[in-house]
């Protein structure tokens, strides 16, 4: 299976890993068609989110897309943020295996939860 050298980066050097105590909102998703679970926390300030984590157990598909996008969300609004697609984080990895766009799909449920539970 090949992978871009941007999800093999992502998934060796994720950024933004961990928890954030106390986070404004959180959502964990789980796919069950391969066991993927991620756990994403933000903190929002004025309508920004001004810090995001996440956690990710899954293979290096699933952890390249949530590492891109907490890139992708960290500095927008919840608005914005929402907005978000396993689209947009593919196209930023540079493409996934066909097999793996499956793994892309958690980071798009896991920002549709956070509305739901936002304590701001």
């Amino acid at each position: 299976m090949q992978y871009t050298k941007k999800v093999m980066d992502h998934f060796m050097n994720p950024h933004n890993v961990g928890v954030i105590e106390n986070p404004s909102g959180y959502g964990k998703v789980g796919n069950p068609s391969c066991g993927d679970i991620m756990e994403i926390f933000i903190k929002v300030e004025n309508d920004i989110i001004t810090d995001v984590k996440f956690r990710t157990f899954g293979c290096a598909s699933a952890i390249a897309s949530s590492s891109v996008s907490t890139d992708l969300v960290k500095g927008k609004t919840i608005e914005e943020a929402l907005k978000l697609t396993n689209k947009k984080v593919v196209e930023e990895l540079g493409g996934l295996p066909p097999v793996k766009m499956h793994c892309s799909v958690s980071v798009s449920y896991t920002h549709l939860t956070l509305p739901t539970i936002l304590r701001v």
